[in-house]
């Protein structure tokens, strides 16, 4: 594969990596390239900004869920007939699993995959102190991936002074700098940014974005360096190992809308890929699940923000409830567990009904509760084989007075392990957000499960 690729990465997180990708990627876009983007490591928010906002194809590549040669194969599978791909970094170049090994980091990922990297350095309340720090970030760079130099928050006189100095003693390349502006700052909340639904005038804000990078930071550049990757070996295998349709195709009801809006792009095809039908559901608005699922799937998500009026919506509550107590298959993710509790007490002290399929109450605590990547694995065998483990993390500020104890995760940098999860033959339902490539054969359970369910009803 010879696609033009790039990495915007930075020295450290809140350097300007989101609002120079959109940036960029408006850019590309407004230019007729066919441009796709990936976001380094798990976050569902800045996907988000590159699809909604810019309309632009966008998924999620982690060297520690899918390892380098699955990695490297997701990639290509997914850009084929594409032009130029971008990456956005995440957190600082170098910072990966628990923040001290090389699995997870931006750096990795563009290890990889070959693609070269543009490094943003925050330069507010800097001089000649930057020269260290860049020529830091340049000595460690072992595969000289790093090809340019952004510098952030700086007037225009200061970045013409700054980059001689800069570019004459590092044998580097400053290719532009963006003024430090409050126009283009996205707000943020405990889980990080605010959603595009919710900024005021999203797309104006990052067309004027994509204006400012124009004029400051050099395009051609940016573009030489792209065309500089290095050529990749075609995939051996397709977009997923094993994977195959099924003489039937059950349906996965997908619970999605502002209050359930976190998946994983490869989560969601590889269902697709194993043979599900996938139909969406609001449960904000929806009064009753959609017609002949047959099983259900609620992703992360904000229902802590929409708890009146996910409460309020009775018929969704009682056709959950119902389903799942039924038999329904379900997997539940982090809102989407906190959904199905009987109750969920908001920040405020307010307790409101939720679906009642967890006999307990979900919380605010205040503070992070659980933070990183984890490995599951069963105490019992029902949705994985062989005492194998899932990839997943957790990110969440709630807590439940039930978080269940059929799963144990183990925190792979520190070795740690807690119990978690509540599950049996037909449910999966707890805090941690799992990346399904990581380990197909989950996926590949819940449509099994779904088929058996589709049966037994007719």
């Amino acid at each position: 594969m010879n696609l033009k690729r790039i990495m915007i990465a930075s020295t450290k997180s809140g350097s300007g990596k989101t609002v120079a990708t959109c940036a960029l990627l408006q850019i590309l876009k407004d230019c007729g390239w066919k441009a796709v983007s990936y976001k380094c490591g798990p976050d569902y928010i800045d996907p988000m900004f590159h699809e909604k906002a810019i309309d632009i194809p966008a998924k999620n590549l982690d060297t520690f869920f899918t390892g380098e040669e699955k990695t490297r194969e997701l990639f290509q599978n997914s850009a084929q007939n594409m032009d130029f791909a971008v990456f956005e970094g995440v957190m600082g170049l170098y910072d990966g699993l628990g923040g001290v090994r090389e699995e997870g980091s931006s750096y990795h990922l563009a290890e990889v995959t070959k693609t070269p990297i543009v490094l943003m350095v925050d330069a507010k309340g800097m001089g000649r102190s930057m020269i260290p720090l860049i020529a830091g970030f340049l000595n460690y760079d072992k595969k000289h991936l790093i090809q340019g130099i952004i510098l952030n928050r700086v007037t225009k006189g200061y970045y013409e002074t700054l980059t001689p100095l800069i570019e004459e003693e590092l044998k580097t390349r400053i290719i532009g700098y963006l003024p430090q502006t409050e126009e283009f700052h996205i707000g943020s909340r405990h889980l990080g940014l605010f959603l595009p639904d919710e900024v005021n005038d999203i797309k104006e804000k990052l067309q004027a974005a994509s204006e400012l990078f124009s004029k400051t930071v050099s395009i051609e550049r940016i573009k030489e360096i792209a065309k500089s990757a290095a050529e990749l070996e075609e995939p051996a295998n397709g977009f997923m190992e094993g994977a195959a349709f099924m003489d039937t195709r059950p349906t996965v009801a997908v619970a999605k809308d502002e209050a359930f809006c976190f998946y994983y792009a490869d989560n969601i095809r590889l269902l697709e890929e194993y043979g599900a039908k996938i139909t969406y559901f609001s449960p904000l608005r929806d009064e009753k699940l959609p017609q002949g699922c047959h099983a259900l799937l609620f992703g992360g998500g904000y229902p802590e923000l929409y708890a009146k009026q996910l409460s309020e919506n009775m018929g969704m509550r009682r056709a959950v409830n119902h389903a799942v107590k039924n038999g329904m298959p379900i997997v539940a993710e982090c809102g989407g567990f906190m959904y199905l509790h009987s109750f969920l007490k908001d920040k405020k002290g307010i307790c409101y009904d939720m679906a009642g399929v967890i006999p307990a109450t979900c919380f605010y605590t205040g503070r992070l509760v659980r933070f990183g990547y984890i490995e599951l694995r069963e105490k019992q065998m029902h949705f994985l084989a062989n005492g194998a483990c899932i990839k997943g993390h957790e990110f969440h500020y709630y807590d439940s007075t039930c978080n269940g104890s059929d799963v144990m995760a183990v925190k792979p940098a520190t070795g740690k392990g807690y119990s978690c999860i509540i599950e049996n033959k037909t449910q999966w339902m707890g805090f941690p957000h799992l990346y399904y490539p990581s380990n197909p054969v989950f996926a590949w359970a819940l449509i099994e499960k779904a088929k058996k369910y589709e049966k037994a009803m007719v």
